[in-house]
């Protein structure tokens, strides 16, 4: 008979190889630095809740076959405080003998004491089995965003991030770039470092605690937002500026020539290559005005291009500037509170990125 039972720190190497199967793919083998960071993540980090325990899947035979990751994250609605429980890296080692054991796996986490379940990773079949559960998705939280600067390294970069071609490749596809820079094509994506100046905001670079204070005052006006303390924010932040996998960490505050900040974004770049966008953060009436500043400061450091995941101020803040969209992975709640489901509906709700669960070194990180 299969079993379902928390997570325990023997377990972390069958979770680590069973990670490192289903999401990186190939045979090699997972490495201790994986297994490493899956512990501190899952057991040891401020996310790790003993009362909302990750969940391992036994089958028959006693050998763990699957695994669902959650972190917890304390947040706010309005002034009541609440646990809230993200489920990831939901997974099963053999799919077909037991097309029903991620399932159990979700209904099991569901079945915890937090306050509120959502899942900002959800892939087709998890987004299938969640809306069986009675989870709703929405499309303003659920939606790859993707701007290229210079169309041919965008690709380029696209297609061979993970090859070693890539570094021979992208300097020639820069060059063509360079080639069809004064087309009415190449002119219309090109982005000027005048748009930052246009935007009248000043930009300055910061470091982890830095970062962590501009998000405590920049999602304030949010009814559903993180309610880490300042020793756990500042945590978070660090961890989700090592991502070597997307290169080197890029975390700026924007403000007004007062000094008072109106916006901040936390990107990760390698050298010409597509910048990823972890965590944008802006006052309402000024997400036009951030992402004008985005794209300049990424654009001036080289990028060909910037991707990262939509959130409502951010969605709007990319209306009219040429951005594409597709879905690779959903935002899914759960919850029979109508008040909580409106905030998502009207975009009052902070989640995906720092009050989510990618903030972790696993998504991202190089282990070899």
């Amino acid at each position: 008979m299969t079993q379902i039972r928390p997570l325990e720190a023997g377990d972390i190497l069958r979770v680590a190889a069973l990670y490192q199967s289903t999401f990186a793919g190939g045979d090699k083998r997972a490495s201790p630095q994986l297994a490493d960071c899956l512990r501190a993540f899952y057991l040891d980090g401020p996310g790790a809740d003993g009362d909302i325990p990750s969940l391992v899947h036994l089958d028959r035979q006693g050998e763990i076959s699957g695994f669902v990751g959650v972190n917890t994250v304390p947040m706010l609605f309005g002034d009541r405080p609440m646990r809230v429980a993200f489920a990831g890296a939901l997974m099963v080692g053999e799919p077909r003998r037991d097309p029903l054991a991620g399932a159990r796996l979700l209904k099991a986490f569901l079945s915890g004491p937090q306050d509120l379940s959502l899942s900002e990773t959800a892939n087709k079949t998890s987004l299938d089995m969640s809306k069986a559960l009675r989870g709703a998705a929405f499309p303003a939280y659920s939606l790859e965003w993707m701007r290229a600067f210079t169309p041919t390294a965008f690709a380029c970069d696209m297609v061979l991030r993970r090859s070693r071609l890539r570094t021979a490749v992208l300097p020639i596809a820069r060059g063509i770039d360079g080639l069809v820079r004064h087309t009415g094509f190449g002119k219309s994506l090109a982005i000027h470092p005048s748009a930052a100046g246009k935007a009248n905001l000043l930009t300055r670079p910061v470091d982890a605690v830095t970062f962590a204070d501009a998000v405590e005052s920049l999602t304030a006006h949010y009814a559903l937002r993180s309610g880490w303390t300042k020793q756990q924010l500042h945590h978070v932040v660090t961890e989700a500026m090592d991502k070597p996998a997307y290169g080197q960490p890029v975390a700026l505050v924007a403000s007004r020539g007062d000094g008072a900040p109106v916006g901040a974004f936390l990107y990760h770049l390698r050298p010409g290559g597509v910048g990823r966008v972890f965590q944008f953060l802006a006052l309402p009436g000024r997400e036009s005005d951030v992402v004008d500043t985005l794209f300049a400061d990424a654009a001036g450091r080289g990028a060909s291009g910037l991707r990262g995941r939509t959130q409502p101020a951010l969605l709007n803040g990319l209306l009219g500037k040429k951005a594409m969209f597709a879905n690779a992975s959903s935002t899914v709640v759960f919850s029979r509170d109508e008040a909580i489901l409106d905030s998502f509906r009207t975009g009052r709700a902070f989640v995906n990125g720092i009050a989510g669960e990618s903030w972790g070194r696993h998504i991202g990180g190089d282990f070899g």
